[in-house]
């Protein structure tokens, strides 16, 4: 292994790490004023908690290897072993930032902080093995039956499908915010503290994403700018989609390249950029209309709408290189239909299973929600002992 490689994977670990800024500035923008301060201190507290639990456990669950050894052995090709754990951890770490944006306003810290050692260590870490290891011997099943394998090059299904469908068994067993829905059907409109931030975090995601996406080659000389275009192009596909669709509201349109960007992750690598203009196109138009029926038909309060963003966009993204990847197409081809949509099913399935386990043991036991009276003065109050901002600096 070569240094420059070693110095590859560190900028695209550092890229995908300050992504996890986008995700709190996100959040804190799009919560009421009271809980702003939780929403920073989750998302640093679930990084951390992911560091040690992928480090420790989930590394080796998904690849086979551990660090028990000592620093001289661990030293050898300069640490690479170390640094692509890094890289891939900080992908790990996603999947706990996705869950904090839907159960945002009512969730208990410390319960969440569990959830998410075991996601981390055990739930995610088992189908990342599956889909890039080639743990169980699905991958090899699918190359054998259909003529390629599951292709998720930079985890639209690996890691926001599964975030997105674990972070809707969380919201499922977590409940709606109090008064969301009233017993007449009408839903309480709880708009965006901070637009500005909403709108930082986005465009913090945005840039990280090109180091999610282009660095997933983890090798300098199998980097691609096919990559980076159709990022672009599924980004702007987005953009452009959820403010058309959205009727130019500013969340939508900030949430429109991220969809963008989830569902070009799988196939970035393969397809042709016209068709991930396309896949942007449809993944915005998906986020948004999925939201509104979320939120206002099914009355699942998902606050920042990481379902039908992560989960659905994810899953769509993860079948459609299944389409767009093929030759006739202008993709480069290599892939198969049939083995995307049992990929991205298996992930689906895993992802609820291990939700629904981990949210509802928690639920249990020590409870997952804050009490009526903590949820009416704020995560920040009740839980921090502080506000985003004093009285004075206020008026």
């Amino acid at each position: 292994m070569q240094n420059v490689d070693l110095l590859f994977l560190l900028l695209g670990a550092v890229l995908v790490l300050a992504m996890h800024a986008g995700f709190a500035f996100l959040e804190l923008g799009t919560v009421r004023h009271k809980n702003q301060v939780n929403a920073l201190s989750k998302i640093i507290t679930d990084f951390s908690i992911s560091a040690i639990a992928y480090f420790f456990v989930g590394y080796y669950i998904a690849y086979g290897q551990h660090f028990f050894h000592t620093g001289a052995t661990l030293s050898t090709e300069h640490g690479y072993n170390l640094m692509r754990c890094f890289f891939l951890l900080t992908f790990a770490a996603a999947i706990p930032a996705i869950v904090s944006g839907g159960i945002a306003e009512r969730a208990k810290m410390r319960s969440q902080a569990i959830a998410t050692l075991f996601i981390v260590a055990l739930v995610y870490p088992f189908f990342e093995g599956i889909a890039w290891n080639g743990n169980l011997g699905l991958q090899k099943w699918l190359a054998d039956t259909f003529g390629a394998s599951f292709h998720d090059f930079a985890g639209s299904v690996v890691v926001h499908a599964m975030g997105g469908w674990i972070a809707l068994a969380a919201v499922l067993l977590l409940g709606a915010r109090n008064g969301r829905y009233k017993k007449d059907g009408r839903v309480s409109a709880h708009p965006p503290s901070s637009i500005p931030f909403l709108a930082l975090g986005s465009w913090i995601l945005i840039v990280g994403w090109f180091g999610f996406n282009v660095m997933s080659a983890q090798r300098l000389d199998a980097i691609s700018g096919l990559v980076a275009m159709n990022s672009l192009m599924a980004m702007v596909g987005g953009t452009l989609s959820a403010n058309f669709f959205g009727k130019e509201d500013p969340g939508f349109l900030h949430n429109g390249p991220l969809a963008g960007l989830v569902a070009i992750c799988a196939g970035s690598d393969v397809v042709h950029p016209i068709g991930a203009l396309f896949i942007g196109i449809c993944a915005g138009f998906l986020f948004v209309k999925l939201f509104t029926y979320t939120q206002n038909k099914l009355k699942i309060d998902d606050v920042l709408g990481v379902w039908p963003l992560h989960g659905v966009c994810g899953a769509f993204g993860g079948i459609a290189v299944g389409l767009f990847g093929q030759q006739w197409l202008g993709g480069i081809g290599g892939v198969s239909l049939m083995s995307q949509l049992i990929g991205t099913l298996l992930a689906i399935l895993l992802a609820l299973a291990g939700g629904f386990a981990v949210y509802g043991m928690l639920k249990a036991t020590m409870g997952i929600r804050l009490t009526q009276e903590e949820k009416f003065r704020g995560a920040d109050l009740s839980i921090h002992k502080i506000s985003a901002n004093s009285e004075d600096a206020m008026f």
